[in-house]
C-alpha cells in the first residue's frame, strides 16, 4: 500500500532551450545564395573526386540534396531547408548542424559555435582525404550569377 503522501521525484535539466534565430533574408535571396553555394560545392567536389579517382567516392545532387559518399569513411548529406532559410549538414564526423546565411561574413554560419560551413567542410575533408581541400564557399553573394 502506498503512503498517503507519496513524494514525486522531479528532475530538472540544465539544457538550454533551442536558440532559434529567424532569418530576415528575403526568400529570393535565400534561394540565390543557397543555390549558388550548393552548385559551387558540387562543382568543387566533382573536381576533387575526379582528381582522386577512387571508385568508392561519389557525389550527387538533386532536389536540393547533395550526397557525398566516401566509402568506409562515411557519407555527408547537405541539403537546403527553404522553410528555415538554412542549409543543413549531416557529417559522419561532427554530426548534424544547421547553417544560416550571415551577411557580415557573406557565408553560411552555424550560430551555436560560429563555425562556417566552408571552414568545417574544408577541415573535415582535408583530414579524411589526407590532402588540402578548399571548396570555395566564401563570398557567396559575389558568386551569384
Amino acid at each position: 500500500m502506498a503512503p498517503a503522501h507519496a513524494e514525486i521525484a522531479r528532475r530538472t535539466f540544465a539544457t538550454p532551450p533551442p536558440q532559434v534565430k529567424h532569418s530576415d533574408l528575403p526568400v529570393h535571396e535565400y534561394h540565390q545564395y543557397s543555390d549558388t553555394t550548393m552548385d559551387r560545392m558540387l562543382e568543387s567536389l566533382e573536381t576533387l573526386l575526379d582528381d582522386m579517382a577512387d571508385p568508392e567516392y561519389e557525389v550527387e545532387y538533386g532536389s536540393g540534396v547533395l550526397t557525398l559518399r566516401l566509402g568506409s569513411k562515411g557519407t555527408y548529406v547537405i541539403n537546403k531547408q527553404p522553410p528555415n532559410k538554412q542549409i543543413w549538414l549531416s557529417s559522419p564526423f561532427s554530426g548534424p548542424k544547421r547553417y544560416d546565411y550571415d551577411p557580415r561574413t557573406d557565408g553560411w554560419v552555424y550560430y551555436r559555435d560560429g563555425t562556417s560551413l566552408n571552414d568545417l567542410l574544408n577541415q573535415e575533408l582535408s583530414d579524411v582525404l589526407e590532402r588540402k581541400v578548399d571548396l570555395g564557399l566564401t563570398n557567396v553573394s559575389s558568386q551569384v550569377s
